[in-house]
């Protein structure tokens, strides 16, 4: 069966191009139907990127690796339910690392399935047992709609904001410390002592970089374990996974930190060098908010921040339970975010140093 019917969009949508993944596991023909005129829909408002996917494990895959920011199921029942005079069960996969996100696609999604399905039933209606269009709105609605997530329980905005408060700490540890460390010796003259003695410049800088390392991975930790103690935020994914993401984080920056010493000369002027950087990085990188919620030229600018990366791998693995080839693509950004730093910094701290 075929309905082709007249569809008005819910008003107060606020999504437009979500990528959304949608399995057809029905066995019958309504649920082709069904998909059909969802694209009809979908290509009149263009608020969604419509793609295919198998059944919910391949949907909870797609979430993890950020290829989709929900699903649609279709269960094997659904024609036949309808069939038989029953409501039609439809499943939207919510992404539950994204709050808000989620929260407004299940509203526009479940408004729009309602809204497919009351049109059906004028239709069916109507044309079949010439019931007139007022009286057959309030008659049928043939779909109920569920929201599932893809890891048990409802996560709080603390399980969101966990993650990117985690990333942020260490970043704010390097990029504080470093400068702080190294300038304030410049200032009260100590530096010129460690300069005089016989020791590489390299192994003042690994000294530095050694000790403010271990300060940001300490403080990482604690923000980790206030946020399991007092704000009940529960790690899905592997706890090593975790802490080796940490550490690649405290990588990512210590490149950062050094370049901002090797250029200035005392440590003021290193404090608002840091402050201009870093809070950009902190409001741009999605910690707070979800990156989808941005105007797109600031999407584009929080895909340079090596923050970005820090905060979308933890909060996938801690929120999503994604596994390491989930994540691999910001690993290997970080890992090429903290080598290019350093093969920037190194040298220039040595020529600083060398003054």
């Amino acid at each position: 069966m075929m309905v082709m019917v007249g569809f008005i969009f819910p008003t107060g949508s606020s999504i437009s191009d979500t990528p959304i993944a949608i399995a057809n596991n029905d066995t019958g023909s309504l649920g082709g139907s069904f998909v059909h005129q969802l694209e009809v829909i979908n290509n009149q408002t263009g608020m969604m990127k419509l793609s295919t996917a198998t059944n919910f494990e391949d949907i909870k895959t797609k979430l993890q690796n950020s290829e989709v920011n929900g699903g649609i199921i279709i269960p094997e029942n659904f024609s036949s339910n309808l069939q038989t005079g029953k409501q039609g069960y439809i499943t939207i996969v919510i992404d539950q690392s994204n709050p808000q996100m989620s929260v407004t696609m299940q509203g526009v999604l479940s408004k729009t399935i309602a809204a497919m399905g009351q049109q059906t039933a004028i239709f069916n209606l109507n044309s079949t047992y010439h019931v007139s269009i007022a009286t057959a709105t309030s008659m049928v609605t043939p779909y109920t709609v569920e929201s599932k997530g893809i890891i048990p329980g409802q996560p709080n905005y603390f399980q969101f904001v966990a993650p990117g408060i985690i990333a942020m700490v260490v970043m704010m540890a390097l990029m504080t410390g470093l400068p702080h460390a190294i300038s304030y010796e410049k200032d009260i003259g100590t530096l010129d002592g460690m300069l005089a003695a016989p020791i590489s410049r390299l192994s003042i800088i690994l000294g530095k970089v050694s000790a403010q390392t271990i300060r940001g991975m300490i403080q990482g930790f604690i923000i980790l374990l206030l946020a399991v103690i007092l704000f009940g935020v529960v790690i899905e994914g592997n706890i090593l996974l975790v802490i080796a993401l940490i550490i690649l984080t405290v990588f990512s920056f210590v490149g950062l930190g050094i370049l901002i010493t090797s250029f200035t000369e005392n440590e003021e002027t290193a404090t608002m060098v840091m402050m201009t950087l870093m809070f950009p990085m902190m409001f741009l990188s999605g910690v707070f908010f979800p990156l989808q919620q941005m105007p797109w030229y600031m999407q584009d600018l929080a895909h340079f921040l090596p923050l970005t990366y820090a905060t979308t791998a933890l909060r996938k693995v801690m929120v999503l339970g994604a596994d390491i080839s989930a994540v691999g693509t910001e690993i290997l950004i970080l890992i090429g975010f903290g080598i290019i730093l350093l093969a920037v910094a190194v040298p220039m701290f040595r020529r600083a140093m060398s003054k």
